[in-house]
Formats: C-alpha cells, sequence, structure tokens
C-alpha cells in the first residue's frame, strides 16, 4: 500500500467507523457466537503473498463483527464505561502515525512535555491538591499516563513497598531487603476491584482484605484493627488501597478516617477512582474525595467516563522520587544531557517503551472543555437516577445498595437463583447487556449508564425488556406453596449455579507465597537432579504445595544460601551455608486449587478443595543432608484411585 492507496483506504476506514457509530443503536449489543466460532472462518496457515486490500476490509463484516460487543451502544450496561469520541479517535490516529516512544525527554520531547502539561490541567479539573502537580513548586510530585488503573495500583504498590524497606531497615540496618519483603502485609477493603490481589502477587507481599461496612465502604475501624492485629503478628503495614467507586456496587472509601491512620502509621494510600474519578470534574460529587490531601498517589480512567478511548489512565503521585527509586534504571543507551532537569517517565511505569496518549486526551479536552464534560458526566448521572426509580416503582425488585453516580445495582426479591436467572434471559436476547456482582453473599445486576448518546428512550426501552424478563420467570411461581417453590429454586440448581459460586467462594485465587518461585544452591547436581525429576513427573499441571513459615518442625521452611533468593525469602549469613530451600509438609496438608472461575465452574461445585479422583500425599525429592528429615524438597505426589 502506497501514500495514494492509503489516502484513499484511510477515509474508507474514517467513513466505516462512523457509520457504525451513527448506525449502533441497530446492532445486537452482545454478539450471539460460540467460543471457536472465528477458526473455520479464516485460513489456518497466513498467506503466502499479500493479498488486496479489498479482500481484507470484506473481512471486517464477515469475520469481526458477529463477535463484536458493542461497548459503544446505549444498551451496552455491563461493566462500566469504555466511551470513545471522534476527537480521542483523531489524536490516536496522529499519535499512530507519529509513533513516539516517548521513554525519555529525549526520545520525544513533545511526548512528554504535554503529558505534563495535560495531567495538571486534569488535576486541577478534578479538584486535586497542589502537591500532585509537576508545575508545584515546592513538591516532587506529578502526574503521568499508565495503561490502566490495574497497572497504576501495581506501580504504586511497588513504589511503596522500595519505600517501606527503606523506612525499616533505617531503623534495622542488620534486616535484608528480603526478609522485610517477607514481613510486609498491604491492605484493601473486601470490595476492593480484584487488581490489588494481582499486584500483591506480583509484589510477593501478603494481602489483608478488611471488611466493609453495612454501605460496603472501607472505614477507620476496620483498617485500625487489621493493623494491630497484623503488628502483633510481626506484620509491617507499608500500603493501602483505597476505592472511591467500587466495581460492585460504586460505594466510596472514607478517606478522611483512613488518611489520618495511615499517616500515623506510615502506610502508602493510592486511591483507586478508576470509574468514579471522570465525575470529580463536576463539583457536586468532590465531597467524595474529602481526605485525598492524606494520600500519596491516586488514578482513574479517563478511558471509562470521559470519552478518551483505551487506553489512558491517570496517575499523580506526591513524590516523583519514590517512582524514581522503584523503576530507575540508567544504561548508557538511555541516558541524554538534560536528564535530571527534564522528565524521563521510563522511571514512572513498569515498561520502557510508552505510546504518546497524551495526543488523544489533550484533543478531547480541548474539544469538549470542561463544562462539555460536566454536561456529559450530569446526564449519565440522571440516566442512572431514571433507572433507579424504575426499579423503585415494581415491587418484585429491589436495590440492595445505595445508588451512586451512573451505576445502579437491583435485583428481584427471594433467592439468588432467580435473579440469576433474569440475567441469564435479559442478556439472552442480546438487546440489552448486563453483568453480575455478589454483595455480602446476595447475587445482583450491575445497571451502569455507560454510553454518551444514551437517553431516556432508551432507559425506558431497557427496563421494560428487563420488566418482561421479570414476569416470564416469576409466572411459573405465583401458585406455588413455599415447600413447591423451595424445590423448584433447588431444581434451578443445575442450570443456574453461578450464583452458588459467588456466595461461596472468594471472588479472586488465593495469595501464596511466593519463597519458592527461586532455589539457588553451589551444589548444581542436586538442582539438576531436581529439576529432572520435575519434569519427568510433568507436574506442570500438577498442584504445588503452599508454603508458609511457621517454627513448628511438621511445617517449615528453612534458610537457604544467600547467592540469590526470591525477595521474600529468609537469607541468613551465618547458617546453613550449603542448605537446599526446604518445604516440609505433613501429608494431611490442605492444597488450593487455582484456576480462572469462568472456566472450571463444574470443578468448583463438584469440588471442595480437591479433584475426587485424586488424592495427593508429600514425599522427599531429595535432601541436603544425611538426616532425612531436615533438609527436604518436598513435591506432590500423585496417587490414582
Amino acid at each position: 500500500m502506497d501514500a495514494e492507496e492509503f489516502r484513499q483506504r484511510g477515509k474508507e476506514m474514517v467513513d466505516y467507523i462512523a457509520d457504525y457509530l451513527t448506525n449502533i443503536r441497530t446492532r445486537r449489543v452482545f454478539p450471539d457466537v460460540k467460543p471457536g466460532y472465528m477458526r473455520p472462518m479464516i485460513a489456518e496457515e497466513a498467506p503466502e503473498h499479500g493479498e488486496q486490500w479489498d479482500d481484507i476490509f470484506k473481512d471486517i463484516d464477515r469475520v469481526i463483527m458477529p463477535g463484536i460487543t458493542h461497548w459503544q451502544s446505549p444498551y451496552m450496561h455491563a461493566y462500566f464505561p469504555a466511551l470513545n469520541s471522534y476527537p480521542s479517535l483523531l489524536g490516536d490516529m496522529l499519535a499512530n502515525g507519529l509513533n513516539q516512544l516517548g521513554f525519555t525527554w529525549a526520545s520525544s520531547p513533545a511526548c512528554t512535555e504535554l503529558e505534563a502539561v495535560v495531567m495538571d490541567w486534569l488535576a486541577k479539573m478534578i479538584g486535586l491538591p497542589n502537591d500532585f502537580l509537576h508545575s508545584h513548586a515546592d513538591t516532587t510530585g506529578g502526574g503521568v499516563i499508565q495503561t490502566t488503573a490495574s497497572e497504576a495500583t501495581l506501580v504504586a504498590l511497588l513504589a511503596a513497598r522500595k519505600e517501606g524497606i527503606r523506612r525499616v531497615q533505617a531503623q534495622f540496618p542488620y534486616l535484608s531487603p528480603a526478609e522485610i519483603n517477607g514481613r510486609l502485609v498491604a491492605y484493601c477493603s473486601d470490595q476492593a476491584h480484584s487488581s490489588v490481589e494481582k499486584a500483591c502477587l506480583i509484589g510477593l507481599v501478603k494481602l489483608n482484605l478488611v471488611p466493609s461496612d453495612e454501605k460496603l465502604r472501607l472505614r477507620g475501624n476496620a483498617l485500625r484493627q487489621a493493623i494491630a492485629n497484623d503488628k502483633e503478628n510481626g506484620l509491617i503495614p507499608f500500603y493501602l488501597c483505597a476505592t472511591l467507586g467500587t466495581t460492585g456496587v460504586c460505594a466510596f472509601d472514607n478517606l478522611v478516617e483512613l488518611g489520618s491512620i495511615c499517616e500515623r502509621e506510615n502506610i502508602w494510600i493510592h486511591v483507586d477512582a478508576a470509574y468514579a474519578g471522570s465525575a470529580f470534574i463536576c463539583p457536586e460529587f468532590r465531597h467524595f474525595m474529602n481526605g485525598v490531601e492524606l494520600t500519596q498517589s491516586f488514578a482513574f480512567n479517563p478511558s471509562k467516563w470521559m470519552m478518551v478511548h483505551f487506553d489512558c489512565t491517570a496517575m499523580w503521585v506526591k513524590s516523583s522520587a519514590a517512582l524514581h527509586r522503584a523503576f530507575n534504571v540508567d544504561p548508557l543507551y538511555l541516558q541524554h544531557e538534560n536528564a535530571g532537569v527534564a522528565i524521563d517517565y521510563m522511571h514512572w511505569q513498569v515498561p520502557l517503551s510508552r505510546r504518546f496518549r497524551a495526543l488523544k486526551l489533550w484533543f478531547v479536552i480541548r474539544s469538549f472543555g470542561v463544562e462539555g464534560l460536566q454536561k456529559h458526566i450530569r446526564n449519565s448521572v440522571q440516566m442512572g437516577k431514571l433507572f433507579e426509580s424504575l426499579v423503585k416503582s415494581d415491587a418484585r425488585f429491589e436495590i440492595p445498595a445505595e445508588r451512586h453516580l451512573g451505576l445502579i445495582a437491583f435485583r428481584l426479591k427471594g433467592e439468588n437463583e432467580l435473579t440469576e436467572q433474569l440475567l441469564k434471559d435479559i442478556n439472552s436476547g442480546g438487546q440489552i447487556h448486563c453483568v453480575p456482582a455478589s454483595i455480602k453473599g446476595k447475587y445482583i445486576i450491575r445497571f451502569t449508564v455507560t454510553a454518551s448518546s444514551t437517553n431516556a428512550d432508551d432507559i425506558n426501552r431497557d427496563w421494560n425488556i428487563i420488566q418482561q424478563s421479570a414476569s416470564k420467570i416469576l409466572h411459573p411461581l405465583d401458585n406455588l406453596t413455599p415447600q413447591e417453590r423451595r424445590n423448584k429454586m433447588k431444581n434451578l440448581h443445575d442450570d443456574f449455579r453461578m450464583s452458588l459460586v459467588l456466595s461461596n467462594t472468594p471472588h479472586s485465587p488465593c495469595l501464596i507465597n511466593g519463597s519458592f518461585a527461586a532455589i539457588f544452591s553451589p551444589n548444581t547436581r542436586r538442582i539438576y537432579a531436581m529439576t529432572h525429576e520435575l519434569s519427568q513427573r510433568a507436574l506442570k499441571n500438577s498442584l504445588l504445595p503452599i508454603s508458609t513459615r511457621r517454627r513448628s518442625r511438621n511445617f517449615s521452611v528453612q534458610p537457604t544460601l544467600n547467592k540469590h533468593l526470591s525477595i521474600d525469602g529468609w537469607l541468613d549469613n551465618n547458617e546453613q551455608q550449603n542448605k537446599c530451600l526446604v518445604i516440609s509438609a505433613p501429608s494431611s496438608a490442605s492444597i488450593s486449587r487455582q484456576g480462572s472461575l469462568d472456566s472450571r465452574i463444574e470443578e468448583i461445585l463438584d469440588n471442595n478443595s480437591m479433584d475426587n479422583h485424586n488424592k495427593t500425599n508429600y514425599e522427599v525429592l531429595l535432601t541436603s543432608s544425611n538426616d532425612p528429615t531436615e533438609h527436604q524438597i518436598i513435591v506432590p505426589k500423585i496417587v490414582k484411585e
């Protein structure tokens, strides 16, 4: 494709996108396809020779569109908004054409400087304190565009971890970073996003899920008690992820109460306001931010509600030095004469390279203005209020949590299976799309106003569909006795069992100790023997023991050589110089089975802890001394019945 054909095809693509967005109401919002639908539609091998663009373009409608969930549809009410706009699309078009890699100032001065400017704009628009501004002379704070809120949570945790280790080492210089890391504990509400757990898994730190109150908020008293208990057990609190606008029901943690506690305990507070942060452009919603001056980092997604398309997460920190200490690398080929004077964003993030995301954010803010963005937010909130009033008008339904902004949680009164059946029915029609959540064991449906084009007619249409589905589900139960109704619900368990999973299992995998991640010994023969044995046993898909450190002879992790160890290991410079890492456990120890919830429903329901057809005992793989009870590598032994 040469420049002239690109001009032609580019205009055609713009027309196609504009037509798609203009006529999106006519499309089924959720696709009617099954996993694997695409494979028979395309060739098994890549083409040997280049194809004509006309043939490629035709396959957009034939292959791609049948499997598209139409996130920009006014009938899309699942998850949170993922909006775009024409200025945002044009900004990314230019960014893609320029293809800047803005890891240092020198690699693209405009990329870096525009980002600093628009992040200051945005911080002022939502009312962040001056400490978070690049332009504030008295601080080292500022903003950076990350890919997702999950990445912002991870970046903040890793920076907080570095600060926590430095602080403890200053008091106790004889402690190694690895030993300190093994004692670090982070906190979040039991309503927080699963990305906090994932960040702790990556950071190899413990996580304490603190119970929320009756309004699903994290409060000071609960956090204070959790911290006290952990400190009694020898742990070191270092990080709190507070949520402004939880995923389930858009609840808001109390920053004023949490901030005073964390300030006293030297705990880094990161604020995850992924959805709700856009609403703070409107002054009437900023009371949810009270206490933000006590936090160390703050993030929200313009790529959700602010009409800047994915990916674009705005993150601010009070101290960019904390990020530098966590992520600074300085090879010769990345150095430049303005280093230390200009911002090098590679030190503010996990990856090295970065896209020119600031362009689309700049285009959107300038095109709509603060007033236009406020109007958009307020309209979505009004549509949420309208839907809430419709739900309240029907006695068959209940709203189990207070509505905030454009998210409403609702359910049918009665058993979880009824609401799950309702969700399955409305989604199967493809006319609207919603997703479930769980509140204290109650199965709920989340209804989020997402599209910028959603109006009152759309809301009334969607409510009529929901009411019709509810009537279809409830009508067969109208004349049943209580016992007959219970029997009916019991029979529904075969088809509607996700509610049982939501009520009775964790929302995400349990955290495990990462100490086993690296095992090094001066005797490479032993390590070779161990890895060879593991590969011969084909344990790649088998269960691994969860290790926890206890001072019991029956269940213990012994110290190892101080050459190379995973960061939460225990180093002892004077003892056990020639010992391998030891994991010992009784044969009755339980094992946590890991797996994604959506692909292993049957397994979760049929097995409480382990596969019924397998029993796991532990056996010694190798030892590093003559006493087989002292220094052992223990692995699962699978015994088929």
